[in-house]
């Protein structure tokens, strides 16, 4: 009876991978390095995979210039001016408070103290206990702790719970110091979503959002986790929540890609249907997301997010050329979804690159035809 289902198990995951690796005229597969039928992205001046950027999802240099600086020297105040200066209803503020709380986290989980050794993420403190009235450090404080619950507890552990209630009071505390900055909400519905908020409180922060930041792409992104199947709504939820957005989308903003993002979030753990990638929810969704890129303002923050997503869902529509345009738009950085779920964010961009770029030649493509 054990191996009846082994066979039966053998025979789902073929028919599940299949339909991915293939393409209209052959077999579209990834092959060792150095074989001569290996397709190579550095023909295309593609990133190796260990120089690939899993911090953030594109370029943002004084961004990086900041980090450095902070975590070389353990000073705050690079990361304190960074902040003061960048606007507060904009995405690049939510971003630049993720990725100094990101940082702080990552820093605490490496180094977490002991007698003779100060803990990761000092600097945070010493930004907090120096500049208690700074609405930059209160925000990065809050948004720490929402990632410290989600990287180091389980959720609905008391422990877990614990954190999530410390980092609502200091969603408060930074909201009090910034009435017109969105970004100490956005922090909240993370919150929302880990304690277990009602609708009607979940409705209440997000309103707060509204208005103050009614287009706020990472705010959406945020609010959609809250109404996916997996927390606390359900498909239907989600993909109303996404589709009204794009709906009310002013012209050039990214929130036509919403549907695209709810229907990842909604993804079957095993997809057994023949095509799926094809299908006219997914075909909708993309085309949404395609307009929104080619509509958005090129220097626009949460661009590279949908450029990101895109790339999965092309790939794995056996859109080689559609998805080779926009790889060569985000190439080298890979901190967004859907990579950062997995435990490798670089190689799992890989993968999906090296499947773009055989298929893409697979049908005809070369550096030489690839536009840039």
């Amino acid at each position: 009876m054990e191996i009846l289902w082994v066979l039966i198990a053998l025979l789902m995951i073929g028919f599940v991978l299949l339909p991915f690796l293939r393409r209209r005229r052959g077999a579209v597969g990834l092959v060792p390095a150095g074989h001569p039928d290996a397709a190579d992205p550095a023909n295309y001046g593609f990133a190796r995979q260990e120089e690939l950027d899993i911090r953030m999802p594109g370029p943002d240099q004084d961004l990086l210039d900041v980090l450095d600086v902070v975590q070389r020297t353990q000073d705050y105040r690079a990361a304190q001016q960074l902040l003061a200066g960048t606007p507060a209803d904009g995405e690049q503020r939510w971003q630049r408070v993720q990725a100094f709380a990101g940082a702080a986290s990552l820093e605490l989980t490496q180094r977490p103290g002991g007698v003779s050794e100060a803990p990761g993420g000092q600097w945070l403190r010493v930004w907090r206990s120096e500049m208690p009235k700074d609405a930059g450090g209160a925000a990065v404080h809050a948004e720490f702790l929402v990632q410290q619950a989600w990287r180091t507890a389980a959720p609905g552990s008391d422990e877990f719970r614990i954190i999530m209630e410390e980092a609502k009071a200091a969603c408060g505390e930074a909201a009090l110091l910034a009435p017109g900055d969105p970004v100490p909400y956005i922090v909240e519905l993370s919150v929302a979503r880990g304690l277990g908020y009602s609708q009607q409180e979940f409705e209440q922060v997000w309103l707060k959002i509204l208005d103050r930041a009614p287009a706020h792409m990472g705010a959406h992104l945020a609010a959609l986790h809250y109404w996916c199947e997996k927390w606390h709504g359900s498909r239907q939820q989600a993909y109303d929540f996404a589709e009204a957005a794009a709906a009310r989308a002013p012209e050039g903003s990214l929130l036509a890609a919403m549907p695209l993002f709810a229907v990842f979030e909604h993804l079957p753990e095993v997809n057994l249907v023949s095509g799926f990638y094809q299908t006219e929810v997914v075909s909708k969704a993309i085309h949404g997301a395609l307009h929104a890129v080619h509509s958005a303002r090129p220097d626009d923050p949460m661009l590279a997010h949908a450029r990101h997503m895109l790339i999965f869902f092309l790939v794995r529509s056996e859109r080689w050329a559609e998805a080779m345009g926009q790889l060569v738009h985000v190439d080298g950085h890979v901190g967004a979804l859907p990579w950062t779920l997995s435990p490798d964010p670089a190689a799992e961009f890989a993968v999906y690159r090296a499947l773009a770029v055989a298929g893409y030649e697979a049908n005809g493509g070369s550096p030489a035809t690839l536009p840039h």
